[in-house]
């Protein structure tokens, strides 16, 4: 019997038996291109697409490639969504919440303050409703949206004088990401959003008096303790930034489902080594840091206090005037309260214990 009477005739087990394997029909060649939204100089932010692109060009066998496009080479950094929604590209990697002037339901797949950390944040994406009421959000851009990477508690950021109080933030210039500069406004700064390749110049000119980036290995990159001392933590509206990988809607559905299923694979891949990354490098970046005379100090609690004041009465607001926000929001806070319940009697109480401890 021939090698073909076997494959016909012969069951699954038969064609295992004989090590023959049914043929796999051949994948198209695709070539996407990805705008992001953050400079090459940041190999943790900005790899999460790279290791995305690597991840899909060896499942694909080479025959799925995707091309990284720094901020400003495409696209400037701010400039994404319209891409991805006009297809001018296939897909972006970005943080969801420097599109919150669009609509503010977009902070809340990336970071909102007194939001969620980086566990918890995932688990809602991945287990709970996040992603199912966040693509039912980004559908009218004619984006689906992929988790890309989380930047775990950030820093909160760099400032030529100390805080000491609620009034050091009022008329202060103020470089802060996102959606955390409503809050700023409300306790009267005046917040600047300003991309990451253009802080450096903005706070070394005194165009502004402070900026937060992410933490400890990209600010000493970005050499932000050369041009102000003191460093305060914690960035209180990003207890962890959940970064996105954009799609164009038409983009995915032209690919086969196998390629969908790489795209998946490929961006789970991406959030867990951004992760990991940041978690490794931070530490060592921040003795470094101290080493270099940065003056790390806590906000006072009377800054946290008004903060999350303003942060409680802004959100109130949004829930009256954008129903997309509230439906979003309400799902994500009820979600956050069971997970602080969980967290007060595991990860929180055990964390505090270790850092009492000499290892």
């Amino acid at each position: 019997m021939d090698r073909r009477s076997i494959l016909k005739n012969a069951g699954i087990a038969g064609v295992l038996a004989v090590g023959a394997a049914p043929a796999v029909h051949a994948q198209p060649v695709v070539r996407w291109r990805i705008a992001s939204s953050f400079p090459k100089s940041l190999d943790t932010i900005y790899g999460s697409a790279e290791v995305f692109a690597r991840a899909v060009k060896e499942m694909s066998g080479g025959k799925f490639e995707v091309s990284v496009h720094a901020a400003g080479e495409l696209m400037p950094a701010f400039g994404v969504v319209d891409g991805v929604q006009n297809g001018t590209v296939e897909a972006a990697h970005t943080a969801p919440y420097y599109f919150f002037g669009k609509n503010e339901a977009f902070a809340i797949g990336g970071a909102i303050p007194f939001g969620m950390n980086s566990r918890q944040l995932t688990a809602w994406m991945v287990d709970g409703n996040g992603q199912k009421l966040m693509r039912e959000f980004y559908a009218k851009y004619n984006i689906v949206n992929f988790l890309g990477g989380n930047t775990g508690a950030q820093m909160g950021g760099w400032f030529r004088k100390e805080v000491k109080s609620p009034a050091d933030i009022k008329g202060l210039k103020f470089r802060v990401g996102g959606f955390a500069g409503r809050v700023i406004e409300r306790l009267g700064g005046v917040p600047q959003n300003i991309p990451g390749g253009e802080i450096y110049q903005s706070l070394e000119k005194g165009t502004i008096d402070a900026a937060e980036w992410i933490g400890p290995y990209d600010d000493l990159k970005l050499g932000f303790n050369k041009v102000a001392p003191y460093y305060y933590y914690p960035g209180w509206w990003e207890g962890s930034l959940n970064l996105e990988f954009y799609v164009n809607q038409k983009a995915l559905a032209a690919l086969t489902p196998e390629y969908r299923a790489i795209v998946q694979a490929a961006t789970h891949e991406a959030h867990v080594v951004t992760q990991g990354r940041y978690d490794a490098r931070n530490p060592g970046a921040l003795k470094q840091l101290v080493a270099a005379k940065a003056k790390v100090l806590p906000f006072p609690q009377s800054v946290m206090d008004a903060s999350f004041k303003a942060t409680m009465e802004l959100y109130a607001e949004l829930d009256k005037s954008n129903p997309e926000w509230k439906k979003i929001y309400a799902d994500y806070r009820n979600f956050q309260r069971d997970q602080i319940l969980w967290f007060r009697f595991a990860e929180s109480r055990f964390d505090s214990y270790m850092a009492t401890q000499k290892l």
